[in-house]
Parts: C-alpha cells; structure tokens; sequence
C-alpha cells in the first residue's frame, strides 16, 4: 500500500531519514571528490575528465538537495555536518595525488557505492509503501550507475 510521507509509522518514518541521510552524506563526500578531480586531473585525457569531474560535481551538488529535502518531507532531521558527513560516508575523502587513472578508479568506487545505499535506501521505502522515497532513490540510482558506466569505459 501507498503511503503519504507523513501516514508512515514513526519507526518506519525514522529508518528511511537515516538510510537517506547516509546517501545525503556519500554524496556530499563524493561531489567534493568529483570537484577535487576536476581541479587536479592531469594527463592525456585531462579535457574529457575535467568535464567529466564537472558533471558529476554539478549534478551530485543538486542531488545533495533533493535527498535532504526528501529527509525533512518525511519530517526527519537532515543531518548537515561536514564532519558528521565524511564519519557516516562510505566513500573516502582523497588528497587529489592520483593519477588520472586512480582518480577514475576511486570515483567510479564512490559511484558503484552511492548507487548500491540508494538501492538499499530505495528497497528499504518500498518495504514502508513510500513510493516517492523509493522513486527518488531509484532515479539518484540510475545515475550513479551511468556516471559509473562513464567511468568504467576509460580503464578499458
């Protein structure tokens, strides 16, 4: 059964702002590495990855929004520490010391990352009836996993 953000339980209400502010934190600590990359590639295909960094930092910026928007719609607290943020992430922050190779190696790990807590977080609001929960992490999903596509075909 569907569910409006504020007819879920407590509990349930609870489960899914936490598993949303773990995807607000990965993607928080991912645009700040994309933008890292973006400032610091160097080599060969430095145009196509400086525009690369830049597309994932822009749209993962909005992203940022849209999940913690989704978090105070289900009236749950969004978390917005930048401290707090790196803790929680999954996804490593990095220095920019790479090669251009280890740089799209370490952002196609935070993409394959975020896309697998969105899927958990989109499974989890399903199990609610939280359709636009479920229906937010599914796009947000979607995209990691084309970024990571992008990625996937420069180490070949």
């Amino acid at each position: 059964m569907t569910q409006t953000a504020m007819s879920l339980d407590t509990d349930a209400r609870s489960a899914i702002a936490d598993a949303l502010n773990q995807s607000v934190a990965e993607t928080v600590v991912t645009t700040m590495l994309a933008q890292n990359f973006h400032w610091n590639v160097t080599g060969m295909a430095f145009a196509p990855l400086h525009e690369l960094f830049q597309q994932i930092y822009e749209d993962h910026f909005a992203a940022q929004d849209d999940l913690a928007e989704r978090i105070k719609a289900i009236d749950g607290h969004a978390e917005a520490t930048l401290a707090g943020m790196i803790k929680r992430s999954k996804v490593a922050e990095h220095d920019g010391r790479a090669s251009d190779k280890d740089m799209i190696k370490a952002m196609l790990d935070a993409q394959e990352t975020l896309a697998a807590t969105l899927a958990g977080c989109g499974a989890l609001a399903a199990e609610h009836g939280d359709t636009l929960t479920e229906d937010l992490c599914i796009a947000r999903g979607q995209t990691h996993e084309k970024f990571a596509w992008f990625l996937r075909v420069h180490l070949r």
